[in-house]
């Protein structure tokens, strides 16, 4: 039985018994605790925390997952994978432990003619837990499994919680004998190679609370509502119904060996360590696949540093199978086909997914060869002085310079008997990451030392933002530094940074920029504020300079911001917003934000694509940003705890630290995101938004630009100009405007078609008398001349060949033209093979002749180009090639 129809089979069994069938959610975790989409209850979490009502009380699914902790062993053993296929049925207070047990014994032991699984009852073996009775019960008096197939296990087997206080629950597994060619007898208790555990019955029945492991922790209570979390491994069913050894001989897997076994030749089961290489291609590629098309792209953070990582272990083993060129695109396509039947939209993404693929094959076999050679020179070194270690350094410059993840140098390094100082790697690493933050504090700080900063929050609290509310009001100093240093007082003239106990400000975050202002002292002391960081959190530091009087820490003020300014800020914020759930509208989830800058009246905002945006796309989202903004949708912002703002749906990105309270700004049904940012009230009030464009900024990273409200306008009022303009020059309409330029352009390259071929012609009508014009140098034809300024090096070329056809070939020739073109004199010199013969080569000719222009050239025996810098030397040069005629022959 095929993978797609083990799934089909699954999801059609319980929609027939009143489950809803819920579609696998994607791999990227909405979650900011999880990189990646780990087990199939992931996306049913919230309903078994109680965080969020489900909307049904019987579920089922099939569940893409991914586990990386063990990557190093895939393909060393057989059981080990990073991606997998979590079938799934889920009751939320309705059936428990019977309803369970009864339907998963029916779907196994139903015959394959009746939509079961096939399975024969006497191979299944069941494993409960130590003190539940009942479930033993069930499966014995109910099911009628015999009591000698039932064993107990204890907490570390058969029990299941999160990890942290919650729902959890003793748990039911059901094994399959694989049969006395797998190992002794005695039950999945003694050997679970042979007793391949497939279905796992989790009853979430008790409350637990902390503990200090997996088995230590206290039951709390019974739940108010039993659920049921159950999951099959997909991928171990069907190496049971296919009847093969192991998950990399089934269907799914064994097809992408085989692609590989196609373009290196080896055969798979020929040797253990091409077993090895085999197998981690296949696992790998159909996991990359997978990521890709759920919006991952390779990088060196989070879960695009994932799949980089097992991207290039495939690539590698590729290469270490024999390969010589490129094979990703050939492997994805092999996943994309089987994978496809179970997962549609793969085919529809195609595209897109080979495009990420193949950029990084590209740039990793790229960075192999030169990395390759790094490593090669530092094992011979390491070994030459008798160690076994390679240096931390040399790891670091593999990873920082040829994109080198630390797994595949310490796997290159193993297979030269060597291991890595992984400790002095990843101190390097952490300097650099260090260097990198102390380079952005360096803008917060002007390069002060941050105690300083820390001082005063510890001396005064950290600072109160009114800004959300207020632009202008009463504060206090708190803080001053002169020139970096602490001050108790600066005078006119003075460059400062000041820090206040509360502040209407907008210290630079999240993408937009700081507030400028004035700070005034009620002693008569001006600050011009030209911008505000927050270079330790809570604290924000005003950068100015004193315009008028003396500023004392302690001293009262009252600090106004730009407001015109701020407004203009704000429009452009709220923009981003819209053009980033516009963006993902059209684009889907992949299109997340990568960066943004929000300035007054207009905004830049980098996203996640891997290709350039379609114009019509472009225009798509432009046209549902500014149908948002008419449908006047008000803009508010809430805190609230993090838990509530995901269960809204509000957009956080992966990476970024949020506290235990957020706030979300919504924008009316449209978007809602974790910002800490100043927008609009109303959508109306950004009156327009026009996107000029997008462009790429880095490997899978595009950038659009844009203005907003009047700039926006401003913008297109000049564009109406120019239009008015071109209308009145071409006599036309708007809407005419671009055929009617077409084909003035194309009028205009046939015309200079014309011109040049009228050109040609003239010069060539000279190559009749130039032939006549022959002089007799020892028995060569010679012909030098020049010809009209302007003429091409192609025309001038054609010229020189049609000049020597004419002149017999049995007499040896020379054909030496000059011409100025753009001011620079240019030859073209041939010769035909009767004065070859003579020892008359054209290359020659042509360095002497352009030796004197004051140039070089080269080219052929029988025709060379040059050129040179002085036209006032053309007549020296045509003496020069007589008189090397004249002394060659």
């Amino acid at each position: 039985m095929e993978s797609a129809e083990i799934r089909r089979r699954w999801l059609s069994f319980f929609e027939e018994r009143g489950h809803t069938v819920v579609p696998s959610a994607s791999l990227i975790a909405d979650d900011p605790t999880l990189l990646l989409v780990n087990a199939g209850m992931v996306p049913f979490k919230p309903f078994f925390l109680g965080e969020e009502k489900p909307p049904y009380t019987r579920a089922s699914s099939v569940q893409k997952c991914v586990r990386t902790p063990d990557i190093e062993e895939v393909g060393k053993t057989t059981r080990h994978g990073t991606f997998f296929q979590m079938c799934g049925n889920f009751s939320f207070g309705d059936y428990f432990k019977e309803g369970a047990i009864k339907l998963a014994w029916e779907l196994l032991t139903t015959s394959v003619e009746h939509g079961g699984y096939g399975l024969a009852p006497e191979k299944l073996w069941i494993t409960v837990y130590q003190d539940d009775d009942e479930a033993e019960q069930i499966w014995r008096d109910v099911v009628g499994v015999p009591a000698e197939r039932i064993q107990r296990l204890g907490k570390k087997d058969n029990f299941w919680s999160m990890g942290v206080p919650g729902p959890c629950g003793p748990c039911s597994e059901i094994n399959y004998d694989r049969g006395p060619e797998f190992g002794v007898e005695g039950g999945p208790a003694v050997n679970d190679e042979r007793y391949v555990e497939i279905w796992n019955l989790v009853f979430m029945q008790y409350e637990r609370g902390e503990g200090t492991s997996k088995e230590d922790f206290e039951i709390l209570g019974d739940l108010p509502s039993k659920n049921i979390d159950t999951g099959l491994g997909l991928e171990r069913l069907a190496m049971i119904l296919q009847g093969v050894q192991n998950m990399y001989e089934t269907d799914t897997l064994k097809v992408v060996i085989d692609k590989a076994t196609e373009l290196t030749g080896v055969r798979y089961g020929q040797a253990h360590g091409s077993d090895v290489s085999l197998r981690v291609v296949a696992d790998h590629m159909r996991t990359s696949v997978m990521l890709i098309g759920d919006g991952v792209t390779p990088g060196n953070e989070g879960r695009g540093y994932v799949l980089r990582r097992i991207m290039r272990r495939a690539v590698r083993n590729m290469r270490l199978l024999g390969a010589t060129g490129p094979v990703v695109g050939e492997l994805v396509d092999t996943v994309i086909r089987t994978m496809g039947e179970q997962y549609p939209e793969l085919e529809t993404d195609r595209k897109r997914i080979e495009t990420v693929a193949l950029a990084e094959e590209a740039a990793f076999l790229k960075a192999l060869k030169g990395g390759t050679n790094i490593l090669d020179t530092a094992v011979t070194e390491t070994k030459a002085g008798g160690g076994t270690v390679l240096p931390g350094d040399k790891a670091f410059l593999l990873h920082d310079t040829w994109g080198f993840p630390i797994d595949l140098t310490l796997e290159m390094a193993a297979e030269q008997g060597l291991s890595v100082d992984e400790a002095g790697f990843r101190r390097l690493m952490q300097e650099q990451r260090d260097r990198a933050k102390a380079d952005a504090r360096a803008k917060k700080t002007g390069h002060a030392d941050v105690s300083a900063y820390r001082e005063i929050a510890d001396t005064s609290g950290a600072t109160e933002f009114v800004g959300y509310t207020n632009t202008e009001g009463e504060t206090t100093v708190v803080g001053l530094l002169v020139n970096g240093v602490p001050s108790p007082a600066a005078t006119e003239g003075d460059e400062i940074e000041v820090v206040l106990d509360r502040t209407p400000f907008y210290a630079e975050g999240g993408g937009q920029i700081a507030d400028t202002g004035r700070i005034r002292l009620h002693s008569g002391a001006v600050i011009e504020v030209r911008d505000v960081q927050q270079p330790v959190p809570g604290v924000s530091v005003h950068k100015g300079s004193v315009q008028v009087g003396e500023v004392t820490v302690g001293a009262t003020a009252y600090a106004t911001i730009d407001v015109r300014r701020r407004r203009a800020i704000a429009r452009a914020h709220s923009a981003t917003h819209l053009t980033h759930q516009a963006l993902r509208d059209a684009l889907g989830p992949t299109a997340a934000q990568a960066g943004s800058e929000n300035q007054p009246g207009r905004f830049r905002f980098d996203f996640g694509s891997p290709s350039a945006v379609p114009q019509t796309v472009m225009t798509d989202v432009e046209q549902k940003i500014n149908e948002v903004l008419a449908r006047e949708l008000d803009v508010h912002a809430e805190v609230m705890p993090i838990d509530e703002a995901k269960r809204q749906g509000a957009i956080a990105e992966f990476g970024e630290k949020y506290g235990e309270r957020v706030r979300v700004v919504t924008i009316g049904d449209f978007s809602k995101e974790l910002c800490g940012g100043t927008h609009v009230h109303n959508t109306a009030q950004l009156g327009l938004v026009k996107l000029l464009g997008e462009s790429s900024i880095g490997s899978g990273v595009r950038r659009i630009e844009a203005l907003v409200g009047v700039d926006a306008y401003n913008f297109l009022a000049r564009e109406h100009t120019v239009v008015a303009q071109l209308q009145e020059l071409v006599k036309g309409r708007p809407e005419e405007l671009p055929e009617k330029i077409s084909g003035m352009l194309a009028k205009l390259k046939d015309a200079e078609k014309e011109i040049e071929k009228f050109r040609a012609e003239k010069v060539l009508q000279a190559a009749a008398g130039l032939a006549q014009g022959a002089q007799d140098v020892r028995g060569v034809a010679l012909v030098t001349g020049q010809v009209p300024d302007g003429t091409s090096a192609d025309d001038l070329r054609k010229l020189v060949l049609d000049v020597r056809g004419r002149i017999p070939g049995d007499r040896p020739a020379v054909v030496a033209l000059f011409t100025t073109a753009n001011g620079r004199p240019l030859t073209v010199i041939a010769t035909n093979e009767a004065a070859r013969e003579r020892g008359l080569k054209a290359g020659d000719l042509v360095r002497t002749a352009a030796k004197t222009l004051g140039g070089g050239g080269g080219g052929k025996p029988d025709v060379a180009q040059g050129g040179g810098q002085n036209p006032e030397a053309i007549g020296d040069a045509l003496a020069a090639v007589e008189r090397l005629v004249a002394d060659t022959v």
